[in-house]
């Protein structure tokens, strides 16, 4: 059995006393009934505040990643860091005994801000706005353990190429908040940080206990996470129940990195049809665990399944959970628990200190962010929504297969396909003249943030086929897009998640597909090593390695202007099918 680091226990005591029982004016009772008739202390209230999937976005996000959808319908505006940091601050006003914590994946796939200087700004902002813990996900070992061990404890600052003058004279200091990740092993058989903290807080006690999914090898590149493992999550908080209980703890939050996804009529604060892979991990849990706050999937929901309470936060710092806990002071028992997710809305003053580090740091990049590299005519989306996709194929998703395909000419390729997760936002701009808006380079990187390098494979038809049968394996569907002259048509039953490709509709310049034929296919490196479940591609023969995709994106921009921009108004018809009705 492995064994884990110690984990770290934090006690803080509240400056709020709880009030005196009241005294009864009746005679003083035997010391028998008195025993019998003590007065029970009231409950302890311990508010959490929670977030999750923040990914460096110091500013507020774009598109409709800008926005959430409240309890009404409508859309409300909502993130960005110094706004986050004033919503956390009035509403620790309002209880005494409050901790802030992150349910995963504060830093990687970051904005170019963050992302230039290792999100290290991300670390500061947090710093600021108090954070006391973070459950490690998957994204946070981007770069690697190392780097993660650096932004924990400090070190020297990073210095990103094309910026001369970044390196600040002092170092980077470090997160004051604390990384936790129990069921992520290192090669030494111990925990890569302490599994769980205990806070004292008017006079009770509360363990966070941090959970990685255990299918991160499967979504997050290989070459991240080299010695590294991950356990079963409901095995491993079930495992550290008895030690919990021997250090005095009888409540329990988990800040679990999975997550699920509600019914298209959910709103940011409900719970219609929850369903994904963070059932059958919430279900395996000991039923002492009743507080599971979720992530991962960028999803809002507040569910109560059973006796627990299971909350997300959405993504990008656009909502908080509020999380009141009721704890008996005697027992340290949880009695009660109740929980909302609030926007941050842009309808109070920003918070300055955390908008002062933003904007340093916006100022330092502005060499790079703001170089122009091409021209849009609209926006083009990412989101089969807001494109009125049945099939689930999106604008934002075909220009980057083709920009793939273009780049990897050389390399034999004569298709290309792009993962929707590696498509993290919309391709805006701040301004448009006529119609037309000059795209900057940081407009580019949000897009694109990995820095994953182009691999060109050798696939049979028969493989091709398998690899899109493939996309309707798990919870939902992940259709990946195609470039320009491939088409193939699909039947998806939702309730079986059966797929039927018609074999005689996957063309290639209007050309069957053979079965038998090789075709060279370029695809990311993500993909390339297996990413979210593709093993066809992780061993595909005829490896050619080239350029990054974010250059690849770039390069396809350079080849537009102001009087010959890219289109966003575009015919969807290279994927026709019925995942995304």
């Amino acid at each position: 059995m492995r064994t884990s680091l110690a984990a770290l226990a934090v006690v803080l005591t509240s400056c709020a006393a709880e009030p005196p029982p009241r005294v009864s004016p009746s005679p003083a009772p035997s010391p028998e009934t008195a025993v019998r008739e003590s007065p029970r202390a009231a409950p302890v209230h311990v508010q959490v505040l929670a977030l999750n999937d923040f990914h460096g976005n110091l500013a507020p996000p774009r598109g409709h990643d800008g926005f959430v959808r409240a309890p009404g319908g409508e859309r409300v505006q909502a993130g960005g860091a110094a706004f986050l940091a004033a919503h956390i601050q009035r509403l620790r006003a309002l209880a005494p005994n409050t901790v802030v914590v992150s349910a995963g994946d504060l830093t990687g796939a970051s904005p170019l801000v963050s992302n230039l200087f290792r999100d290290e700004p991300t670390v500061l902002v947090m710093n600021q706005l108090g954070l006391d813990f973070e459950g490690v996900g998957n994204h946070d070992f981007d770069h690697g353990l190392a780097e993660l061990t650096r932004l924990q404890r400090g070190g020297p600052s990073f210095q990103p190429p094309g910026i001369p003058d970044a390196r600040s004279s002092a170092p980077f200091s470090g997160a004051r908040f604390q990384y936790l990740a129990a069921n992520v092993f290192g090669t030494d058989g111990r925990t890569v940080f302490p599994p769980y903290a205990i806070k004292e807080l008017g006079g009770v006690k509360v363990a966070f206990v941090g959970m990685t999914l255990e299918a991160t090898p499967s979504v997050t590149t290989k070459e991240a996470i080299v010695g590294l493992t991950f356990a079963n999550e409901a095995n491993t908080v079930n495992a550290l129940l008895p030690e919990l209980r021997q250090r005095g703890v009888a409540t329990t939050v988990i800040l679990l990195h999975q997550g699920g996804f509600q019914d298209e009529s959910g709103t940011y604060d409900s719970c219609n049809g929850l369903k994904g892979d963070v059932l059958p991990v919430i279900a395996a849990l000991d039923p002492a665990f009743r507080v599971v706050m979720t992530a991962h999937t960028h999803q809002a929901y507040n569910c109560t399944l059973g006796d627990r309470v299971v909350t997300s936060a959405g993504s990008y710092g656009r909502l908080v959970t509020v999380l009141d806990l009721a704890i008996d002071p005697t027992s340290n028992a949880l009695v009660d628990v109740h929980a909302h997710n609030v926007p941050v809305t842009h309808d109070i003053d920003a918070d300055p200190a955390v908008a002062q580090i933003v904007g340093d740091f916006e100022a330092r990049a502005r060499p790079i962010t703001d170089k122009i590299v091409g021209y849009i005519r609209g926006a083009l989306t990412r989101d089969p929504k807001s494109a009125h996709s049945r099939s689930c194929e999106t604008p934002l998703g075909d220009v980057i297969a083709d920009a793939q395909l273009a780049a990897t000419h050389g390399a034999g390729a004569v298709l290309a396909l792009m993962n929707p997760g590696g498509v993290r936002t919309d391709l805006l701009s701040p301004g448009a003249v006529g119609g037309v808006s000059p795209v900057r380079y940081a407009d580019a990187f949000e897009v694109q943030p990995f820095a994953n390098h182009l691999v060109t494979v050798s696939l049979s038809g028969a493989d091709l086929r398998s690899l899109f049968e493939r996309q309707f394996a798990g919870d939902r569907p992940r259709v990946l897009s195609v470039s320009s002259g491939f088409t193939y048509t699909y039947l998806y039953e939702a309730s079986s998640k059966k797929v039927t490709i018609d074999p005689a509709s996957m063309r290639l310049g209007g050309r069957k597909i053979d079965p038998a034929k090789r075709y060279r296919v370029t695809v990311n490196s993500f993909l390339a090593d297996g990413g979210d479940g593709f093993s066809v591609l992780r061993d595909a023969p005829d490896r050619t390695t080239g350029a990054l995709d974010i250059d690849a994106l770039v390069d396809y921009l350079h080849r537009t202007t102001s009087a010959a921009p890219l289109e966003a108004a575009r015919k969807l018809d290279r994927v026709l099918g019925n995942a995304c009705e």
